[in-house]
């Protein structure tokens, strides 16, 4: 079958015409066999669902639990998240990655508190206007807090409707993903949403996993096109690949007794809005050659800010991007003591031991954490 079928929707209703729908076996599926000890299945208010969804995109359940049990331990409602300043949001966020997120999550929190007095609409349309929700975190904030009958289609709703209904051509192209969109409203059952809704997201994050599906354990498995043609490992059709673009920075760590200068990036790209190491020449793209640290370039600019008295070249290492790979060449510049260029908005000084506490790039901490541990006796 073709997702580009223009009944589509017929179609998937007659592959379950002998039995319960596709909706009502994933609903009995989810409630015996599904994930329900989750942090934000506790309490599905809609401020806990909608900081969940916007952790949970792009990211791990396991990575994004201890981040969500810190933001609610800090924010426990949308007034005290909307109250908060920016930099204590990206502090807390620091090391999720997307930092887009955070600052969409911030902006969304202040427009809930500034036009629906604090409480999210139930509407998914309204839930769509507001700043980092998309159509499919729409849909998931309203059929989980209020029982809407509105579909999500996010990665692993994807894979699945991929699977048990064939389809053969890559699901992020624009016309075959209208196509699955209408598919998804077409399955919606009339009850148990919340049900419904989970459980497709347990069922791609624990049996129709995108390597070795647990086919066996599968709800939909006797009416699954992939499993009948023995092609679960060929769909969904794969992205075509594009070669990955390498960039490289130069990073000085500019150091006087312990301390280290940091830099306040600009509000919005890479790592917008949180505080680095500061870069020289930015990052560029790299080329064949073998890239030598410009330890002159580092000395002439840890001067502005210390008396430099020693530049020591650390291991370079690499940091994963969505679009590009990262090559981060640290240089230390040791000085006897701090310049009043310090002293500019947008620079701070912080020991290394106070990596956890700031609001830095994954990477940076990383590096900050390592310095301390290689310092430590012992």
């Amino acid at each position: 079958m073709t997702v580009l079928h223009p009944d589509l929707a017929a179609i998937a209703a007659s592959f379950f015409s002998d039995g319960p729908s596709l909706g009502d076996r994933v609903v009995q599926w989810q409630r015996v066999h599904g994930r329900h000890d989750l942090p934000w299945q506790k309490n599905r208010t809609a401020y806990r669902v909608w900081l969940s969804e916007i952790m949970l995109q792009q990211t791990q359940v396991t990575a994004v639990i201890p981040y969500y049990e810190r933001f609610l331990q800090r924010f426990p409602d949308v007034f005290s998240l909307a109250a908060a300043p920016s930099e204590d949001v990206m502090a807390l966020w620091a090391g999720l990655g997307y930092y887009t997120r955070a600052r969409n999550l911030h902006r969304c929190a202040q427009e809930v508190v500034a036009s629906y007095q604090g409480e999210f609409p139930a509407d998914p349309a309204l839930l769509q206007a507001l700043p980092g929700i998309g159509r499919s975190t729409a849909a998931a904030i309203s059929a989980f807090s209020f029982g809407t009958r509105a579909a999500i289609m996010d990665g692993n709703v994807k894979r699945v409707f991929a699977r048990v209904f064939g389809i053969r051509e890559y699901p992020g192209n624009k016309p075959v993903e209208d196509q699955l969109w209408l598919l998804a409203d077409s399955l919606l059952p009339q009850e148990g949403m919340d049900a419904y809704t989970q459980g497709l997201m347990d069922l791609g994050a624990t049996v129709c996993t995108r390597s070795k599906p647990v086919c066996m354990l599968c709800p939909l498995q006797s009416h699954c096109v992939a499993h009948h043609e023995q092609l679960t490992a060929d769909l969904p059709v794969r992205k075509p690949k594009k070669a990955i673009p390498r960039k490289q920075v130069l990073m000085p760590l500019v150091m006087v007794d312990g301390q280290i200068l940091l830099e306040q990036r600009p509000p919005t790209g890479i790592w917008g809005g949180l505080l680095s190491l500061p870069e020289i020449g930015g990052m560029q793209l790299a080329d064949a050659q073998p890239y030598t640290p410009d330890t002159a370039a580092v000395k002439h600019f840890a001067a502005r800010f210390a008396e430099v008295q020693a530049i020591r070249v650390l291991p370079d290492f690499e940091h994963v991007f969505t679009h590009f790979r990262l090559q981060i060449f640290p240089v230390i510049a040791e000085g006897a003591r701090w310049l009043p260029a310090v002293s500019e908005p947008r620079y701070m000084v912080a020991r290394p031991e106070q990596a956890d506490a700031l609001a830095l790039p994954a990477p940076v901490k990383n590096l900050l954490t390592e310095l301390v541990r290689e310092n430590t006796p012992g």
